[in-house]
């Protein structure tokens, strides 16, 4: 997919267009050899590796002959962190099994609240028992058609009736 862009007076002037679109709109203009009112144009993924309290700023640039995406890598102003950082905390406020992680503090940082000590990582599947403030590793599932649903306290399957 080829693109293209408008230069006015030297500077780059709009947004990039389509290959077919430009030649729809400028018919007399040959893409092999472009005029200076025009330049090829790069399309750049933005990146996605982000902070939690990071932005991606793009701008139009020239790099070495042709105009490019260019991402820069700003931070959310302090009212938006902060409004961020209260919409996760009303939110853990409002989890219907918010004592089983009184233990977990919020982490400014991160954004989100964090256990007392990481998760187990060795491949098996576990879950917080806030009884004892502590990664359980989840037992088997009982397989006999009913439904079930996991008591932390007693780290055990119960028949929901």
């Amino acid at each position: 997919m080829n693109l293209y862009i408008q230069i006015k007076d030297g500077q780059i002037f709009q947004n990039p267009i389509l290959e077919d679109n430009f030649k729809k709109a400028f018919p007399d203009v040959d893409v092999n050899n472009l005029p200076p009112e025009f330049a090829k144009f790069e399309r750049v993924e933005a990146p996605t590796n982000l902070g939690v309290y990071q932005t991606p700023q793009l701008s139009y640039q020239w790099v070495d002959g042709i105009v490019k995406d260019v991402w820069t890598i700003g931070e959310i102003p302090a009212e938006e962190k902060l409004a961020k950082q209260e919409t996760v905390k009303a939110a853990w406020a409002n989890r219907p099994d918010l004592d089983n992680f009184a233990a977990w503090t919020f982490s400014e940082g991160l954004c989100e609240y964090v256990p007392p000590t990481p998760a187990p990582t060795d491949g098996k599947r576990y879950f917080w028992q806030g009884t004892t403030n502590s990664w359980v590793e989840v037992p088997p599932k009982p397989d006999d058609g009913k439904t079930y649903k996991m008591d932390r306290p007693s780290a055990t399957w119960v028949e929901v009736v």
